[in-house]
């Protein structure tokens, strides 16, 4: 599920897809604004929105995200001290 393996393509594997998310984090962003920039990369073989969820918290878990007081996502690198 995180990994890719004989059932799960590696374009499809949660840490790919994390990977791709937090590429488009060069700038905060909302959930929605994500999600919709995430669905125009996967257009043709789209992902499901739980998995797009899955993909976030992945990021979460490793410490990458984070939400600012606006409630907008941001890259952990950039967060102050």
């Amino acid at each position: 599920m995180i990994l890719p393996d004989r059932n799960i393509a590696p374009d499809r594997a949660l840490l790919t897809i994390s990977g791709t998310l937090f590429e488009k984090l060069n700038e905060p962003t909302t959930i929605s604004r994500l999600w919709d920039d995430t669905r125009e990369t996967y257009r043709k073989k789209p992902i499901a929105y739980s998995w797009f969820l899955l993909a976030v918290d992945l990021l979460f878990l490793m410490n990458l995200v984070w939400f600012d007081q606006d409630g907008l996502l941001r890259r952990s690198n950039r967060r102050p001290t």
